[in-house]
């Protein structure tokens, strides 16, 4: 993989260069095809698989236009947190365009619901863009987590390099799924309920697990196309009810 410079207005653009030079697929919440465990992208004949990672990296650190390329469908897990791709862009900078910034402003409440997870996202407007997030799994290990991110934050500091995670008594039924197939203790933190964490594993930060809930909302926001000024507030997130929120959002939107 390797993620290039971008003229404006690029927005965050996928070539699967294995497929062709024609295989491009933008970063766009229209284009999710599943969300169980990971974000992945479909559509135009190309496929995009675990990409929310690197998309929360680039919307948190506020780059509007990459193209990123692949030689196969799915991004590298890496070490199961956005860090790498952070300290890559830190090395080789980042470029302010000469183009004002395309910003999409909340300008009324809006509020998603979902009863099957218990789960509800709220996106108000706000001066200043800001997510937070608050995770519960009824669990006494994690117990119940907050997380935030404000303009100005650090987020390669602060929230990239939280880990992705799972319970102990999901990982059978996940494989059965042919899912976690890469996962290991290297790139993951797996709660062994009620113990603590496997393999003896101890979290960067007391609330590691709802920041890395919320590197994963701001990677499924970068959906949108374009930075939200808003805030957002998401109780028990997850793909799923991300990207469905966004979708109604930016619809509800588009018709006024």
């Amino acid at each position: 993989m390797q993620v290039l410079p971008a003229p404006a207005g690029t927005g965050i653009l996928f070539h699967r260069t294995d497929l062709g030079p024609d295989a491009l697929l933008p970063a766009r919440v229209a284009y999710v095809s599943q969300t169980r465990r990971s974000t992945s992208l479909a559509g135009k004949g190309v496929k995009v698989v675990t990409a929310e990672h690197l998309l929360s990296a680039l919307y948190g650190m506020g780059v509007d236009n990459a193209r990123v390329e692949l030689d196969a469908p799915e991004l590298p897990i890496l070490d199961g947190s956005a860090k790498p791709y952070a300290e890559a862009f830190l090395s080789v900078g980042l470029l302010e365009q000469e183009v004002p910034r395309d910003v999409l402003v909340v300008k009324e409440p809006f509020v998603y619901e979902d009863t099957r997870s218990d789960s509800c996202i709220t996106i108000e407007p706000a001066a200043a863009p800001s997510f937070e997030v608050t995770i519960d799994y009824r669990s006494e290990v994690v117990g119940i987590q907050q997380a935030g991110f404000t303009a100005g934050d650090n987020y390669a500091r602060e929230i990239a390099p939280c880990r992705t995670f799972c319970f102990f008594q999901e990982v059978e039924f996940l494989l059965k799924l042919g899912l976690i197939k890469g996962g290991t203790l290297d790139n993951a933190l797996v709660v062994d309920e009620p113990k603590g964490y496997l393999g003896g594993k101890k979290p960067y930060f007391e609330n590691e697990l709802a920041r890395h809930k919320l590197l994963d909302l701001l990677g499924d926001f970068c959906l949108a196309g374009r930075p939200i000024q808003g805030k957002v507030t998401a109780y028990k997130p997850g793909h799923r009810v991300n990207t469905q929120a966004l979708k109604r959002f930016l619809d509800l939107y588009d018709e006024r």
